[in-house]
Parts: C-alpha cells; structure tokens; sequence
C-alpha cells in the first residue's frame, strides 16, 4: 500500500498541470503536422516506440521496482484507453482546425467531475464547479461561432471522433488520478508509453503496412520529448491533487491552440473563440483560487 501525503502548497500541482498541458499542446501541433505528412496512425506508432525506448532507459536507469498485478492493471487500463483515445483525437484533429478540436474537446474535464465524484470519492468544491460552468459557457460560445462556419463531412467525421476521444479522456484523467497515487511518473511513463506500443504494433494485423518516419524523424523526437515531459508533469500533479481540481487545467490548452494554429498552419481565430477563451480562463483561473484544499490524503 502506498500513502501519498498531502501537499502544502496546492498551486504547485496545479501550476505542473498547466506546463503539462503546454507540452500537449505544442505536441498536438506536431503531431497534426505529421498527421498531414505521414497519417495519424503512423506519427502515433513511431512516437511511442520513441517513447518506450526513452521511458524504458529511465526506468531501468532510476531501477524502479516492477509493479504489483493490481498496478499492472491499472496501467494496463489507461495505457488501451489511451490508444483508442489518441488516435481518435488525432484522426479527427487532421480534419479540423486545432482551436474547434480543443474546444470540442472540453467536455472531457466536465465529465471527469462526475467520475471523480463517483469512482475516487472526492469532494467537488462549489468554486471548482462555478469555474467549470463558466468555461463550458466559453466552449458553448466557441461552438455557436463553429455552427456559423460550413463544415464538410470530414469536418463533421473529424468532430465526432474529437467527441469520442473527449468522453475517453474524461475516464482517463479520473484513471491518472489512481495511477499517481500508486505509482511514480517515471513508472506510470513507461508504462503507458509500452501498452499504447503494444496496441499499435498488434493493430498491425488488421491495418497492414504503414509508411515509415520518411524524413520526419526530427519530428517524432521532438513530439516524444514534448509526450514524455508532459506525462512527468500531469503524474507528478496528480499525485498531490485530486482530478476535478486539476481538469480544469485542460480548458489553458485552447490558447495554445489558438496561437499554434494560427501560426503553424494559418487558421483563423474568429471573435467567438476570442470570447469564448475569456470565459475560459476566466473559469480556470476561478476554479484554481478556491480555498478549498485539493491535495487530500489518499492510499492506493
């Protein structure tokens, strides 16, 4: 059995949560690029055997002890959850623009209130859920702009599977939340990064040949390195705050959606999401001042 003490200063987790969430970002910009070039299926594969070959040093290099078979299950659980969830995020993100993917996306932080309530037993604070409601108001706004722009079936294919990946999202946070109460970031790294490995190299079978890196591996380093750094960040968090307190830090990525869209590849940020991203952080920065600690003590 493993204790996690309580942490003193809960803006610490919550400021970890928010770089991490910066890593994503960046990284969803590289990898749509790659998705562009190369498929999503395949900047996916190369990446987490990137991945695994770089989290598999560390973990033998720190000898991290190998974990229980209640563990294993767990990281077993997130790590296929995972996979499913990511190459749906990224199928879909080829077919739309980056800051409506992350928009759409954010009706995985809500979810997660719900099971964190119901799977880990933990107490929503009233500022956490006022700051939830303004940032769902925000992605409310962002969709009405969206619905006043014309969609092409790819856009709308790509939306549904951006919505699927979010409900998938939502469970894997709350399935994060146990894992760091459990297990280390280097471990919880490794492991997610050699399941999600698994699950691509067995899908092999039914997809058949996949492009190879072709000159895109520069690409694929710098999207794993952004992968793992963030895997560290959110494990770390999440060990010392519980997940509907650091969901809401998901709602930060939209402004980095915005601003790498625009620069990365060209697209146009409308007045609706500008409005919607103020109610946004608005909500964030709301829930992120409660007095209520988040950082409970916890066994797994």
């Amino acid at each position: 059995m493993t204790r996690v003490r309580p942490s003193s200063n809960a803006a610490a987790a919550y400021a970890a949560g928010i770089s991490g969430i910066a890593f994503f970002s960046i990284m969803d910009m590289v990898i749509k690029g790659l998705t562009l070039s190369i498929g999503a299926y395949p900047a996916l594969l190369w990446r987490s055997l990137l991945g695994v070959a770089v989290t598999g040093l560390l973990f033998l290099a720190l000898r991290q002890r190998w974990p229980s078979r209640a563990v294993l299950r767990l990281h077993l659980r997130r790590g296929i959850n995972t996979a499913v969830m990511s190459i749906l995020f990224f199928w879909g993100l080829g077919k739309v623009p980056m800051a409506q993917a992350v928009a759409l996306s954010f009706i995985a932080p809500l979810i997660a209130l719900g099971l964190a309530a119901l799977l880990l037993d933990e107490k929503i604070g009233r500022r956490t859920v006022a700051g939830s409601l303004a940032a769902l108001a925000g992605v409310a706004v962002i969709l009405i702009g969206q619905a006043r722009a014309e969609l092409g079936p790819q856009a709308l294919l790509g939306s549904i599977a951006i919505l699927i990946s979010a409900m998938l999202y939502a469970w894997n946070l709350v399935m994060l939340r146990q894992q760091a109460l459990a297990a280390g970031p280097v471990e919880i790294a490794f492991f997610t990064n050699l399941i999600v490995s698994i699950c691509f190299v067995s899908s092999l079978l039914f997809v058949g040949r996949v492009p190879g890196p072709n000159g895109h591996w520069l690409e694929l380093t710098v999207a794993t390195a952004l992968a793992i750094s963030s895997q560290l960040l959110l494990a770390w968090a999440y060990a010392r705050a519980g997940a509907a307190y650091l969901s809401t830090t998901e709602y930060s990525s939209l402004l980095w959606a915005m601003l790498l869209g625009w620069l990365r590849f060209g697209e146009p940020v409308s007045p609706f999401t500008l409005a919607g991203a103020a109610l946004i952080v608005g909500g964030c920065l709301f829930a992120a001042a409660s007095s209520e600690h988040p950082a409970l003590e916890a066994s797994a």
